[in-house]
């Protein structure tokens, strides 16, 4: 979505209702018309993270560090994450390790939380004071894989979700990989490790609630063709609590009809109606990928790339990153925002990202995306070159909000790490961040009502 740039800030072509995107953000309208952004990032003379002026971070973790339980060292890969309120004003972080099993620093392995002990990835919690000290840190779930993104439930958990489909005997796994799990950072064994297999075994990115009647939305992220679907999960107890999805349910996959591929959808404000829902044959992806398998006369609906997905108001919002005619999609595009309304049964293309310099190197849509609490979103960028945590304002402004200045390359050729996992604490008022590599999570304060 955005283009490679400087510290100035970036460039976005795009159409459709913008303010859409922020439907959820209570305080979108309160900061907005005043300017955007905080001013120009100032260089960090540590070379960590340039940030405006008036904001600073603490480094709260790094990898190849001694966890603080006394676990392990801290796992690489640091990616999707959330923040939940702690004890006496406290936060814990839930943060996800998107390894394999050839990773150098894997989750370490914990008796009771452990699926696969051949599994490199997982999850650990960082436990904050109320003044943001690291008072704890540990392992909340191991032996997972590829731990890419998630959400978090309705009451206080994280979904965390495995981007991968091998199965026992493939890269060194001794069991089947390819579900979400459900994380309790405060307290891991009410939780342990285990697979919430109703809700399908494919390449998970995330998932979003519909808080009032408790149905899951999951988006499958799959570049290659067949293409990922967008299903939804009726829970057999809809709203129960910790534990409660695994109890079962249905999975079901989205038709709309007459569209087989959502990239060959060009119009903003476009509007499919009677949208369909399609039991899943085979969840578990016994033999065929579940996008692979058939679903009957009209078939289902696919899309590349479907990842970022979060309720707003009384909608469903999930994200196609892009789409390429070379890897087998209908159209290309830069990055798509749908809202699918369940009460009207109607799914709309909100917006679609272009940029408008150098269309040969576009950059794509961020993988992590988050409300912040002062209005618009923010959004961890993917990309080469530098990168930044980008604002984006309910006009379509972009600004900077962070730099990683981690180089992970040489002087000659310098090279950085992208960011993942942007969060804001409940009550607003620190922005949670890692850089993927080198594993970093940052704590960033400052005038955010400004």
């Amino acid at each position: 979505m955005l283009a490679r740039t400087g510290a100035a800030g970036a460039g976005i072509a795009f159409a459709g209702a913008f303010s859409e995107l922020f439907a959820s953000s209570a305080a979108a309208t309160q900061s907005m018309g005043r300017g955007a952004g905080y001013g120009p990032l100032v260089p960090d003379p540590d070379h960590v993270l340039d940030l405006p002026e008036g904001f600073s971070y603490r480094v709260l973790s790094r990898t190849g560090e001694p966890l603080r339980s006394g676990e392990g060292l801290v796992p690489q890969a640091c990616d999707g994450m959330a923040a939940f309120a702690g004890p006496r004003g406290g936060v814990i972080l839930v943060r996800n390790h998107e390894n394999r099993t050839t990773a150098e620093h894997k989750v370490p392995t914990v008796e009771g939380i452990t699926y696969d002990p051949a599994g490199g990835g997982g999850c650990t919690a960082i436990h904050l004071d109320r003044r943001g000290n690291v008072v704890g840190e540990h392992v909340a779930v191991a032996g997972t894989a590829i731990n890419c993104a998630g959400g978090p439930s309705p009451w206080d958990t994280w979904l965390t979700c495995e981007e991968t489909e091998d199965k026992a005997g493939m890269n060194g796994h001794t069991k089947d990989h390819g579900f979400i799990f459900e994380v309790s950072g405060a307290d891991p064994r009410s939780t342990g490790a285990v697979p919430l297999t109703a809700m399908g075994r494919f390449a998970h990115e995330a998932v979003a609630f519909d808080p009032h009647n408790g149905v899951v939305y999951e988006t499958e992220d799959a570049f290659v063709y067949p293409f990922g679907l967008f299903y939804r999960f009726l829970p057999e107890k809809p709203l129960g609590g910790v534990g409660s999805l695994r109890a079962g349910g249905t999975l079901q996959a989205m038709r709309v009809p007459g569209v087989p591929d959502l990239s060959a959808v060009t119009e903003t404000g476009a509007v499919f109606r009677n949208i369909e829902w399609i039991d899943v044959p085979d969840p578990l992806a016994t033999t065929t990928s579940i996008r692979d398998q058939d679903f009957g006369p009209g078939g289902i609906t696919h899309g590349q790339k479907l990842e970022g997905c979060y309720w707003g108001g009384h909608n469903v919002y999930f994200v196609s990153s892009f789409a390429r005619t070379q890897d087998g999609s209908t159209a290309t595009h830069h990055g798509q925002v749908w809202r699918y309304d369940p009460d009207a049964r109607t799914l709309t293309l909100v917006i679609v990202f272009g940029p408008d310099t150098n269309p040969q190197n576009p950059g794509d849509e961020p993988d992590n995306i988050t409300l912040a609490p002062g209005g618009g979103l923010m959004l961890c960028e993917d990309s080469g070159g530098e990168q930044h945590v980008f604002g984006l304002t309910r006009r379509g402004e972009v600004y900077p909000m962070a730099r990683n200045r981690q180089n992970i390359g040489t002087p000659e050729a310098p090279e950085y790490g992208e960011f993942a996992g942007v969060t804001f604490a409940p009550d607003g008022g620190t922005m949670y961040v890692n850089a993927y590599t080198p594993g970093t999570t940052f704590a960033v304060t400052g005038p955010w009502k400004k």
